[in-house]
Parts: structure tokens; sequence; C-alpha cells
């Protein structure tokens, strides 16, 4: 099947079109190919040692590849092979300039412009929606949820410009990452005040979460003003020995194997067996 896709003539690419540089005609095409319903990609490119001689830019279907589904069961066998929309353009070594000396505009599919920014090649995320994201993402808001607020704020699915994936991969790729480099910063400072306000240490266990019901440890010291320092923290969902052996000796490691000289607790047997274990101490308790 070719299909040929209209769209205004002055945005179609032909052969002796003329750009000062080889990026003009890579906007030119890829502008070209919005308007006309399909997404492009660099097939090939030739150097002459470090600068650009010619380049191939084809329809992102053009590929040949064998579907592990068997023909009987397709529904659309002939979508994405061997598409043959394409262009060559070359560099002009006389003048400098970039020349387009092949075009293909046919297609081996439907092309539907009215839904071509759905194509992934045309769907970008603002930094508006990569703020909301990651707000969203530190509250525990779901991604779905995060993606159906920003369909309702556009009016439409068509009207956003992006597909729930696109959250799904922005909090997979980014955020997290922006999350552990935030976690690692705020080890690094709780390491340092071990170090200089870790002689005497308390580690309580009276505060539980509302979501997730697990008990939140927390180890703290007191810096040279009197004011309360984090040293470190751990959700734990069992409070048994074996737990709190694992997390102290967890947080030693982080401490660089360093014990505080004594350590504040409250009467849970457990929690005093588990220091026992694995730091000899003084265990200084409280009652609550």
């Amino acid at each position: 099947m070719q299909t040929n896709c209209v769209v205004d003539g002055k945005f179609v690419p032909k052969v002796g079109m003329i750009f000062k540089i080889l990026e003009e005609i890579g906007k030119f095409y890829k502008h070209y190919s919005k308007l006309a319903g399909f997404s492009t990609k660099i097939r090939n490119t030739t150097r002459d040692e470090d600068k650009i001689k010619n380049q191939l830019i084809v329809c992102s279907r053009e590929g040949r590849w064998k579907s592990k589904i068997s023909p009987t069961l397709k529904t659309n066998p002939s979508a994405g092979l061997n598409c043959p929309a394409r262009i060559y353009v070359h560099i002009m070594k006389d003048v400098g300039l970039w020349i387009i000396s092949k075009v293909i505009l046919n297609h081996s599919h439907p092309c539907c412009a009215d839904q071509a920014e759905m194509l992934k090649q045309y769907r970008e995320l603002s930094m508006f929606v990569h703020r909301t994201i990651e707000t969203h993402e530190e509250a525990g808001i779901r991604p779905s949820k995060t993606y159906q607020s920003f369909v309702a704020a556009a009016g439409s699915h068509r009207e956003l410009g992006l597909i729930e994936k696109d959250v799904r991969n922005y909090i997979t790729r980014e955020v997290r990452n922006i999350f552990e480099e935030d976690d690692a910063k705020e080890f690094g400072k709780s390491r340092a005040a071990f170090d200089y306000f870790g002689d005497v240490v308390s580690f309580d266990t009276t505060y539980n979460t509302n979501r997730y019901n697990l008990v939140l440890g927390s180890f703290v010291g007191v810096n040279h003003h009197g004011q309360s320092t984090l040293l470190g923290c751990a959700l734990i969902k069992n409070e048994d020995i074996q737990s709190f052996k694992w997390l102290f000796e967890c947080w030693l490691c982080c401490m660089g194997g360093k014990a505080p000289k004594g350590i504040l607790t409250d009467q849970c047997a457990s929690i005093q067996r588990a220091i026992e274990l694995c730091m000899p101490i003084t265990i200084h308790r409280w009652c609550i």
C-alpha cells in the first residue's frame, strides 16, 4: 500500500532544496513529518574523518522486523515493514551548503496527522509537568492519578500531548534518581554528624507510619547547641531481636563501624538484647 500524505507544498521536502547547515534539514523534515502524521529517524550518516558528508533520514517504520506472533494472529501484518519514505542529503563541498538529493514521500502504512502528537518523537514533557510529577511522586500519588490530572487540565488526551507511559518513564528515569541523590547527601550529613556528636545516641521506635503501618526507628544525637540531629533512620515491620540486630548492624556499617559509647532506648527487651549482641556499650533506659 502506498500512501501520500497531504501537506501544504511549502513544507514538503523536494529534490534540490538547499540549506546552510545539516540541522536545518533535520528540523525541516521533522516539521513535515509531524504535519504528515509520521515520525522519522536517522538511518545512516557518512563521515570524512570528523565531518559529515551525507545523511539518510527515513520514516521510523522503515526497518524490517520479524514478529514472534503467528501470521494468522496478526491484526496488522504490514505495519512497520520496510516503509520507503525518506530523504537523502549531502554537502556540496565547493560551496559548503547542504542539498536534498533524493526524496520519497510514499509510505507503506497509513499516516494520521490528527494523531501525530501521540507519536513518541513529538511527545514532550514541559518543566511544569516535570515538577508536578516530582511533587506527586514524593507525596505518594499514583502515576495514573497524576496522568489523569494532566488530562483534566488539558481537556482531553489529544490536547495533552503525552501518554501515561511518559509519566511512568520520567519517574523511573529521573525522579527516583533525584531522590536517590538526595538520600546519598543526607546519609553523608548523618555520617559526618556522628563523628562529632555520636558519643551518646538515642534510639526511638515510638513513631508509626500511617500508610504502611511500619515502625520508624530513628538514631538521634545532640549537637553542641543542644539540638537534636538525625544520625539515621529505618522502617521496620517486625519488632523482634533479629530485626533490630540487623538494623543495628547496618547502621554501624554506615557509620564506619564505630559504635557509640552509650545508647538511650526504651524498655523494649528485643531492642536491648539486639544492642547487647551488636554493640558492647552502656545501655541507658527510659520509661515511656
